[in-house]
């Protein structure tokens, strides 16, 4: 959507015997070269990062991601490991430990179900398996109960509008419907809501909240706040915050997972590696605008390290 830009750019002299000569070099001996390791794959697109990984196999005779798991530890060596994943693996390995074990991680469920096109959910169903054994939809179904399945469930359909194509009247129509499953009625129609959100294209959704303000004297985003709780209420929140502004939504949600005491450096990592091909350069904006501080700045205050150095590589 939009002008989106990354912070992550195929490398144009890339030179992979180079790189992995630079990299077994920073691997050797006593103690390890992480700046080196981090000026390499930080600088390389992923494409470029998985031709690293198959020449170090053919060069060396050994897994790049073994001799890396050696080497370095902690969310340092989780964030280099997730670089070195192609992206939608490294997505699908997400969707399968927010499920794994007890309780369910929904809001990364959220994260990457609500802001996949309909091409990303067809490339996670069938990677999921090839990297799982496993079905996608039956974990999610088996995982997931109530309002929150069916919702999630119909954004695993992947038939969402993608066209940029507004028609008011149907913006006119689905205003209502919104209106009349939640403040005009008493309970809340949830079908109505996850059906309209998991199915119209982002700028027919924006029309129809334009309307719905108009019609209802109410933001959707209260009424959500009102008419629903719990995980529903975030999914709902969610979908409603991607249909407006993408890259805000991905600022929010690092911002929350700095926020407060502890920090959640799984999220930092997901959204940081995930996007940085796509829109982190946006999400940096979009961060300095609502926070009034800059992206950079936040995580030299609440990472250390490596890993601090090595996420402030990746944003540029």
């Amino acid at each position: 959507m939009g002008n989106c830009q990354p912070t992550i750019v195929p490398c144009e002299d890339f030179d992979v015997v180079a790189d992995i000569k630079a990299i077994r070099k920073a691997c050797k001996g006593f103690g390890t070269d992480e700046q080196a390791i981090i000026d390499i794959l930080a600088n390389r697109s992923a494409d470029q990062r998985q031709e690293i990984k198959n020449a170090y196999f053919e060069k060396y005779d050994d897994e790049l991601v073994d001799v890396l798991k050696k080497e370095l530890s902690g969310n340092f060596e989780n964030a280099i490991l997730a670089m070195l994943d192609p992206p939608v693996v490294f997505a699908v390995k997400e969707l399968r430990k927010a499920m794994k074990g007890a309780g369910t991680d929904e809001d990364v469920l959220v994260e990457i179900l609500c802001t996949a096109t309909n091409d990303h959910i067809a490339m996670f169903k069938e990677c999921y398996f090839q990297v799982h054994e496993r079905d996608l939809e039956a974990d999610i179904e088996g995982d997931t109960s109530g309002d929150v399945r069916n919702l999630l469930m119909a954004l695993l359909q992947g038939n969402r509008d993608e066209s940029y194509e507004v028609d008011e009247e149907l913006a006119e129509q689905d205003a209502t419907c919104l209106f009349e499953a939640g403040e005009g009625s008493l309970g809340t129609d949830e079908s109505t809501f996850t059906f309209i959100l998991a199915s119209r294209n982002y700028l027919q959704l924006q029309a129809t909240f334009k309307i719905y303000e108009q019609l209802s004297g109410t933001e959707i985003l209260d009424t959500i706040e009102n008419e629903t709780s719990g995980t529903l209420k975030k999914c709902y929140t969610a979908l409603v915050r991607v249909a407006k502004n993408p890259q805000l939504y991905f600022a929010r949600r690092l911002n929350d997972a700095m926020k407060g005491a502890g920090t959640d450096e799984d999220t930092l990592i997901r959204i940081i590696v995930c996007r940085s091909e796509y829109d982190l350069e946006t999400i940096k904006d979009m961060y300095l605008e609502k926070y009034d501080v800059s992206l950079k700045e936040a995580l030299k205050d609440e990472c250390g390290g490596d890993f601090k150095r090595l996420l402030l590589a990746i944003c540029h």
